[in-house]
């Protein structure tokens, strides 16, 4: 439906839209936002990690200057947990009780005319405790074990058979330490109430989640609650649950009458809103002599907190990633008195893939076969599970293309064998995959007599570019310049659509602004159905194409009209048309719905006398599907493999093993990669689009970092013939 000229509106590297609004300032972040009357919250925390709190006194901070309230579980009211949702239950309501179940858990918030006084008077707060032994270590006998929650543990064929045919087999325990999300914005909110209705400025990833909450908690219909998010300051999954913060800056905005704002510190963000989950797996994977896989067995276990329910399956990848005929993977979690963990960039595949593309890395090894070859004899054609045909796979053209680019071909496979003077030389390779993701979403676009047009959805834009490929995207839809198209987002109040999180949004939301921008195509035609003046007199939607800001005839440009011409001769202003989008259905399709692949080579230099590592250079090949914008896709990649390096060498929350305090709770403690840090990087996209989706996208926000801290490791090894089972690779274990 659309032509040429449209669509050269997708594809090319189009600058961010919302570039100009953030390189000057004028990008209203949470935090920015300041309302008539406005007064501060700060939090007040728990210094054990278990136990109970004996009594907590307030006189001080309540007479201390300027504060308005302070509230706690003695003075809190009743809250309902939040729901359910799709990325599974909500987090404890706070103030609920005097049971303490980890270090830093809110026990009180002080509301006061100024931060400065608020962050005074919480330290006024005085808390009696009457502690318990916390359990803090993975393996305490005494932790309650939690298994399978979910149901995806997965058996294929006979395990037992399959280790018995194998000529060889690998595997050992891996494990991958805690880490902390850090965007640069820090997580606030902003929460005023007016009679029975609230309005929310808040650092979120999934507003509505946050509107249906809040409303549920508070007890108040949806319609009076309103949560706006058109900008935030990354997220990485911080913004996808609505942690306790949030409702508390709610309770004492209704509490003390006034619009209240709460800003979390850097250290209260590694207690507040989530973190990856450390992981320890057991692997074993068997082959024949030529390299065909027999058997793999991957089990994963993680903690989880004691009040909680969020389930990372670091194990499933195993299930999908290779044509092998026996597969038993399992999970299981164990319950600690531990922050609660949530979603962090590539969550589960980033531990799973690191122990899996590992062990395959060891096998190739062992085999003496080329690691890219064994992974090319084992290509799973069809989906392994479901035995249907993936709805697009080019994996095979990203080892291929990206090797040749890398030029992989120069790796001398004996571990220690390449040198650059005192700098040892490693190659390693990872392949990656991030499973589909999809859930239903709305869209609205209108067409105004100017010949301009506006889009809008709830959803939000992290940082990932989301603005710019859905503005991209109706334009060509609509056959317009890509300046006449406004995209609105980041509220509530407008058509529903899912998290920014998952690598599902672009997959939603592209397809609801579709179906959107085709019924009002359509909306135009029934205009003019019966129209004696106009070109496209009974003309169907299939019949014509959109250019120029014009409707015509397929094949016949000159036989069309302008929409500005048919919304002024029939006297309107505006026409309008929502739409909305609807996962794929597998089976109905006779198709698995693919995820993005992709594969990440990896040159590394380390030195042996000062156990220094370096990454020098990474080639990531990449089947995201049809790429909006090669721009903010290649951005995606490059930001996903920063991270990526980040979980190899840098990132590790360090909790004391007797208090459960987190050690490095701050940047200059807590590690992360610095453009020193940072290679030179190549990006390329391979394969085409998806046929499961009307656009064709598949969603590139996790599959950069995956497959990074196994392919920095495997070229350690290739480097120094060490192999590296736990994350992040640190001097200690590099010195030779």
């Amino acid at each position: 439906m659309t032509t040429l000229e449209a669509a050269r509106a997708v594809g090319p590297g189009l600058d961010r839209v919302d570039a100009p609004m953030k390189t000057t300032g004028r990008a209203p972040y949470p935090n920015d936002f300041s309302l008539p009357g406005m007064v501060h919250a700060c939090l007040v925390h728990s210094t054990i990690a278990a136990g109970r709190v004996r009594a907590i006194d307030t006189t001080a901070a309540e007479t201390a200057p300027g504060v308005l309230a302070v509230i706690t579980h003695l003075t809190a009211p009743q809250l309902e947990r939040g729901p359910m949702t799709l990325l599974g239950p909500s987090p404890p309501a706070p103030l609920q009780g005097d049971r303490i179940l980890h270090y830093g858990q809110h026990l009180a918030v002080v509301v006061a005319a100024s931060p400065e006084q608020a962050r005074h008077a919480a330290g006024l707060v005085r808390v009696d405790y009457e502690p318990a032994e916390p359990l803090l270590d993975l393996h305490d006998p005494r932790a309650a074990v939690v298994t399978n929650p979910w149901g995806l543990d997965s058996d294929r064929g006979d395990i037992a058979a399959g280790f018995a045919a194998a000529d060889v087999v690998v595997g050992g325990s891996y494990t991958t330490p805690d880490n902390t999300n850090n965007p640069l914005g820090l997580m606030s909110t902003v929460a005023a109430w007016n009679g029975d209705s609230l309005t929310v400025h808040d650092s979120t990833q999934w507003p509505h989640n946050v509107r249906t909450t809040l409303a549920a908690v508070f007890k108040i219909p949806e319609s009076n609650v309103r949560v706006l998010a058109p900008y935030v300051g990354g997220g990485f999954g911080a913004g996808l649950r609505v942690w306790p913060h949030v409702i508390l800056t709610v309770l004492a905005a209704r509490e003390v009458g006034k619009p209240v704002k709460l800003v979390l510190t850097r250290p209260e963000m590694f207690t507040a809103v989530g973190h990856r989950p450390y992981s320890a797996q057991q692997i074993r994977i068997g082959a024949t002599r030529t390299g065909e896989l027999t058997a793999i067995e991957h089990e994963g276990v993680s903690p989880v907190a004691m009040d909680d329910d969020d389930y990372e399956p670091v194990s499933a990848c195993s299930a999908v990633s290779y044509a092998c005929p026996n597969v038993r993977t399992r999970d299981r979690q164990v319950r600690l008195n531990i922050p609660c963990p949530g979603s962090m960039r590539a969550p589960a595949e980033g531990q799973g893939n690191f122990a899996l593309e590992s062990a395959i890395d060891e096998l190739a090894h062992e085999l003496g076969i080329d690691p890219l070859e064994l992974r090319l004899r084992n290509y799973a054609e069809e989906h392994p599970l479901l035995g249907l045909p993936w709805s697009s796979k080019a994996l095979r053209e990203c080892y291929l293309q990206g090797a040749e680019r890398f030029g992989w071909s120069r790796r001398d496979p004996r571990p220690g064998s390449m040198r650059d003077g005192r700098w040892l030389i490693g190659y390693g390779l990872a392949g990656v995959s991030y499973p589909h993701y999809q859930v239903p979403c709305q869209a609205r676009a209108s067409l105004h007599r100017d010949g301009s047009a506006d889009v809008r959805s709830a959803a939000t834009d992290i940082g990932t570019g989301t603005y710019t490929i859905i503005t991209q995207l109706s334009a060509e839809l609509l056959g317009l310049d890509v300046s006449r198209v406004h995209f609105d987002l980041g509220d509530s109040d407008m058509p529903y659509a899912p998290q920014a999180g998952g690598s599902g949004l672009t997959g939603a939301l592209a397809g609801a602004v579709h179906a959107a921008c085709r019924r009002l195509v359509q909306e135009f035609l029934d205009v003019v159905r019966d129209d004696p003046d106009s070109p496209l007199r009974g003309a169907a939607l299939d019949d014509v194409a959109v250019s120029q800001g014009r409707i015509h005839r397929i094949g016949n440009p000159d036989q069309g009209e302008s929409y500005t011409d048919i919304l002024t001769r029939h006297g309107l202003e505006e026409l309008s048309a929502d739409g909305r989008s609807t996962p794929p259905q597998p089976d109905a399709a006779g198709m698995a719905t693919a995820g993005a692949f992709g594969a990440k080579f990896v040159e590394v230099r380390v030195d042996p006398d000062l156990g220094l590592l370096r990454v020098t250079r990474v080639v990531s090949a990449i089947d995201g599907g049809r790429i909006l914008n090669e721009k903010t896709a290649t951005s995606q990649i490059v930001g996903g493999t920063v991270g990526g390096i980040g979980q190899a060498m840098f990132e590790e929350t360090a909790t004391d093993a007797g208090t459960g305090r987190i050690a490095n709770a701050t940047f200059g403690d807590y590690l992360v990669p610095v453009n020193a840090d940072v290679p030179d990087m190549e990006v390329i996209f391979v394969g085409g689009p998806d046929r499961a989706t009307p656009v064709g996208t598949k969603g590139v926000g996790e599959i950069g970092l995956v497959g990074v801290a196994a392919a920095v490791a495997n070229a350690v090894h290739h480097a120094t013939g060490r192999r590296i089972r736990s994350l992040p690779i640190t001097i200690d274990q590099l010195m030779l």
